[in-house]
């Protein structure tokens, strides 16, 4: 039994759920409809590029929770799992998901989305842990803020062995699936680096290695 990771943008899903949110704000008008689509836009190139400024993109993503209620943001996260996630959840993910618990290794997402977007995600594919972006509560209302370290690229190890230490868990025989090459400090240090459906720089580097290669969308 082993620890079996996953990213879940592009990975498990067919999209990024945090730019689909996004877009999903922009469809309900909750959102200005030129600045915050052209930041979407901006920061998810970025993303791709690896050369995105996680703090500001984190201003920008937060923003919506902080500026409305935690009952209208339930609403919508409601409708949002309805029209943007279940469509994109891919049939191959879920049996590899399945194949992982069927061995009894322990299931983990971890994401550099938020845990507001993520949190029902990982419910809905049955995966117990989730590392996640935090996003800050005070007086039970969203603050706009983070908290502790964001779960991207280096932050998600520093997150990841900061979770072990409360598990009953190591690293040994470790997994993890990713797409993208912004998770190559994670990738690197577990005994199975796994890329799905990757992108170019991911492929490269995997091929490279002798990494497995798969895809989850054919």
């Amino acid at each position: 039994m082993s620890l079996a990771i996953f990213d879940l943008d592009n990975t498990l899903l067919s999209i990024d759920s945090d730019h689909a949110w996004g877009e999903f704000l922009l469809e309900q008008g909750a959102v200005d409809p030129v600045a915050y689509r052209e930041a979407n836009e901006r920061f998810m190139a970025d993303y791709n590029a690896g050369t995105l400024d996680m703090a500001a993109f984190l201003e920008m993503a937060l923003k919506p929770l902080a500026d409305n209620s935690p009952e209208q943001l339930s609403a919508w996260h409601q409708q949002f799992m309805v029209s943007k996630i279940e469509p994109s959840i891919l049939p191959k993910a879920e049996e590899l998901l399945a194949r992982h618990r069927t061995k009894g290794d322990t299931l983990l997402i971890i994401t550099a989305t938020n845990r507001f977007i993520t949190a029902p995600i990982a419910e809905r594919l049955g995966v117990d842990h989730l590392i996640a972006v935090n996003p800050e509560v005070k007086e039970g209302r969203y603050t706009g803020r983070v908290s502790g370290i964001p779960s991207y690229r280096e932050g998600k190890v520093t997150r990841l062995e900061k979770w072990l230490e409360g598990q009953d868990l190591t690293m040994e025989g470790a997994w993890f699936y990713s797409d993208s090459h912004n998770d190559l400090p994670l990738l690197e240090i577990v005994e199975h680096p796994v890329a799905v459906d990757p992108d170019d720089t991911l492929r490269e580097i995997a091929k490279e290695r002798q990494w497995r290669i798969m895809s989850l969308r054919d």
